[in-house]
């Protein structure tokens, strides 16, 4: 069976499951995309992964696993989603040591946010992407209509600083200057409150 290359498009909310996420993947050289259901603790670290200036003060789980294996000379080469049962996603994290390859199972977010962290590509195969890839296209007729508000929706890997989030918490960046909102998100790095980080980093990408 032959492989495709996948990207990560971004994080949104599951619109099925109350508390979950839904991780997006873009197949590289086509137009289908892999939604995946994952937990909240999975999608905050894919999205501080991706966020390169969120830097944790302490190292979060899939950061220590990191650490662990560079310590001990592990590489992780490449992800591999190969399975698909009953709407779950299986995942195999290709490992190499000593010129010696191991294959470790894994759930799906877990191999994708250390995929991330070694720079590793991310694979499915291609029956797979048959199965469960979808197109997110507005229809050829109407190559405008809902295609740039698709678009916007999965392009954001801002899983936590949805405006409409900080609505309902009535928390508003707006009124601070650039300065304060600087001083605010290292104070919320630092006491590693990455939904508020998140939400002042949008603030400050707006100005």
């Amino acid at each position: 069976m032959s492989l495709v290359k996948l990207s990560i498009k971004g994080i949104s909310y599951s619109q099925t499951q109350n508390g979950a996420y839904a991780l997006i993947l873009n197949e590289v050289d086509g137009e289908r995309k892999l939604p995946i259901v994952i937990g909240a603790f999975e999608a905050q670290s894919i999205a501080i992964a991706l966020e390169k200036e969120i830097k944790p003060p302490r190292p979060l789980t899939h950061d220590l696993f990191k650490n662990f294996a560079e310590r001990f000379d592990i590489v992780v080469k490449q992800v591999i989603i190969h399975k698909l049962v009953d709407g779950v996603f299986y995942s195999s994290i290709i490992c190499e040591r000593d010129k010696i390859e191991e294959i470790i199972d894994a759930r799906t977010s877990d191999a994708i946010a250390l995929a991330l962290r070694f720079n590793a590509p991310i694979f499915t195969y291609k029956n797979i992407l048959d199965k469960a890839g979808i197109y997110l296209k507005s229809n050829p007729l109407d190559p405008n209509k809902d295609s740039q508000e698709i678009d916007d929706v999965l392009s954001n890997p801002d899983t936590f600083g949805r405006e409409e989030e900080s609505n309902q918490s009535g928390e508003t960046y707006a009124k601070h200057s650039l300065q304060e909102l600087n001083e605010l998100l290292d104070q919320a790095v630092s006491h590693e409150d990455y939904e508020k980080a998140a939400k002042i980093r949008d603030e400050i990408s707006k100005r």
